[in-house]
């Protein structure tokens, strides 16, 4: 039984906070991501506003609300895909034979020769502010790490006096896997699926910085930190609303990825 540590705990309570914020914005607050009012312009935390408005008078609350609800769905979608797509390629792998290992090692290698993000660039060049094909691009990139740990500690498993003698008593591959690889593999999987939601939450904000990921009006913190640059010595406190919350989630994501006792 895997238990966590205290710190773990911490980045837990702290991606939950977040996700409450982000659920309770988007269903009780009054406006909409796109709504403007150009007489209520870059204005400061208050009763009506409680984040303030931005540079077109929209109300930061809604689009930090969206913009967070829109990163968890990203880095939990790509999290989920790259983590079952990498562990089922990596055990099949192993237990495939010789053509099966050495036909993966060839894929793995061709992605492995390029780097990720010019990948996911790729990717978001062809469909511009096209969340699926973000997803797409990134469960692309981080499916590989899980193949080769999974890959890695499968191959010591398949030797192991324990999983054999559960062969030869005539027990299934399906309960070979769940007694004997998927304990000795899991740990590392769930290490690597919370690293991975930090890059993709990171990932999602480099597109924003260049323009090539999610589009207006929709509310992405990458994109969010790009369009309130301008007006940081106006007003600082929404150019730190972003920023502050992509800080809060890659690392809440980092701690929940220390080793489990």
């Amino acid at each position: 039984m895997m238990s966590m540590k205290k710190s773990q705990w911490v980045g837990l309570a702290i991606l939950f906070a977040l996700l409450v914020f982000s659920l309770g914005g988007m269903a009780f607050s009054p406006y909409s991501i796109s709504q403007q009012d150009l007489n209520a312009v870059m204005e400061p935390p208050s009763a009506t506003h409680w984040l303030g408005t931005d540079h077109f008078g929209r109300s930061m609350f809604t689009r930090m609300a969206h913009a967070v609800g829109l990163s968890f769905a990203l880095s939990l979608l790509c999290m989920f895909t790259s983590s079952l797509v990498g562990t089922a390629f990596g055990v099949w792998s192993v237990w495939g034979g010789k053509k099966v290992d050495v036909a993966m090692g060839i894929v793995v290698n061709i992605l492995l020769a390029l780097p990720g993000l010019v990948v996911v660039l790729l990717f978001a060049a062809i469909a511009p502010g096209s969340f699926l094909v973000l997803y797409l691009a990134i469960s692309l990139v981080q499916w590989v790490e899980y193949y080769r740990v999974v890959r890695a500690v499968t191959q010591g498993v398949i030797q192991s006096p324990a999983r054999q003698s559960s062969q030869m008593m005539g027990f299934g591959r399906w309960y070979q896997f769940k007694r004997h690889i998927w304990p000795a593999i899991s740990p590392s999987v769930f290490t690597l699926a919370a690293f991975g939601g930090a890059n993709a939450i990171l990932t999602m904000a480099s597109l924003g910085f260049v323009y090539v990921g999610i589009q207006p009006p929709l509310a992405e913190l990458g994109l969010m930190t790009v369009e309130l640059f301008p007006f940081y010595s106006e007003a600082p406190w929404l150019l730190a609303q972003p920023l502050l919350v992509i800080a809060l989630m890659v690392f809440a994501f980092h701690l929940l990825a220390g080793k489990r006792a």
